[in-house]
């Protein structure tokens, strides 16, 4: 019996197409998909019975594990245990995209691969399916790597139970598979992304200022260790807000008092602290002992590099003594300069370290 096709379109795929995709996989069923690689072929995760039929279909020796596909960034974590900072470097340098992460693993395998593909179709189906999902390429081993639906079906017409036809695959080559379960990181598959690539993003340091609206104090320590960095590329300086829900500019008074020291913050928008973002971070440097506590809610794992950013500065006692740094929003240009300029302060310290 031949396998049935359902053609999704690439961009807006209809979403009562991928919910019927989706059930026939919450059921134990097999569906042929595509990703910006190749085409995949689904199987719950979690369901022993659908992941030996896939095991069978794909002829595969069960020392090998199927690599699982996730919809968010925060989810490795999930299906992994004690994820590294490299591998969240990498995620979010590259996710949704052409990289597959290899982990320790939660479940019985010492390590698990990972992937958040860059195709619409198949982000709706992780994520409509409401678990992750082993997908392995639509072929038998030894034969290339389908980019097609129809090239698919050229293995497994008869042997899955609903295809879906949402044009040729973008990339046409299977993702690059690095291992962070051990360090340095190692490319063990070449695909887009190289060797080389990947020792660049993990080995720059990450510092991430962290205030509530990410519109005025930590904007500036983000643009102030920027300008002091100049052309180093081994740090990268970023910020974020507790209390971000809608993307905006740095405040009027900010984008001022950064022009007096000739730096332009004026495309600057602000964006909420994420799990991704803290994960990643080598230096996390926050404003209050609020702002430490509502990401040690967060990201408990995190304790042991994150600091009050007045720690590193020598401020006088009449600027108060509880270590927080007083937000300016509302208040005089006054008020703003002093925040700058305790900002200063602490900064200078840090790129000493650094």
């Amino acid at each position: 019996m031949k396998t049935q096709v359902i053609p999704v379109h690439p961009r807006y795929p209809e979403l009562d197409k991928i919910a019927q995709c989706a059930k026939i996989i919450r059921q134990g069923g097999l569906v042929v998909f595509p990703t910006e690689t190749v085409y995949g072929v689904a199987a719950d995760s979690t369901n022993p019975k659908a992941l030996e039929r896939l095991r069978s279909i794909k002829k595969r020796s069960p020392d090998k594990p199927f690599a699982v596909l996730i919809w968010r960034k925060e989810f490795p974590d999930e299906v992994g245990n004690n994820v590294d900072r490299a591998a969240y470097k990498l995620i979010d340098e590259y996710w949704p995209g052409p990289l597959t992460i290899i982990v320790p693993s939660k479940y019985n395998e010492k390590t698990i691969g990972v992937r958040m593909p860059n195709n619409t179709i198949a982000l709706s189906l992780v994520k409509e399916s409401q678990r992750p999902l082993s997908a392995p390429s639509a072929n038998f081993e030894g034969n290339p790597p389908p980019i097609t639906c129809a090239e698919a079906l050229r293995d497994l017409d008869g042997l899955v139970d609903v295809a879906i036809d949402g044009g040729p695959a973008s990339l046409g080559k299977e993702s690059t598979v690095v291992d962070v379960s051990q360090f340095p990181p190692k490319v063990i598959r070449q695909g887009p992304i190289t060797q080389a690539d990947v020792e660049a993003v993990v080995k720059q340091k990450i510092v991430l200022f962290v205030c509530t609206g990410n519109s005025c104090r930590s904007v500036m320590a983000e643009y102030l260790l920027m300008k002091i960095l100049g052309p180093r590329n081994d740090v990268k300086a970023i910020s974020a807000g507790t209390g971000v829900y809608i993307s905006m500019g740095a405040s009027a008074e900010t984008i001022e008092v950064l022009r007096r020291e000739g730096i332009d913050a004026a495309m600057h928008l602000s964006q909420p602290v994420s799990k991704t973002m803290l994960k990643k971070a080598d230096l996390i440097l926050v404003m209050t002992q609020m702002h430490r506590q509502q990401i040690l809610e967060q990201v408990p794992t995190v304790e042991n590099r994150i600091y009050l950013l007045r720690e590193f500065a020598n401020i006088p006692k009449k600027f108060g003594s509880d270590m927080d740094i007083p937000d300016p929003i509302g208040k005089s240009s006054q008020a703003y300069e002093e925040c700058l300029w305790m900002i200063k302060e602490a900064i200078s310290k840090i790129v000493e370290l650094l």
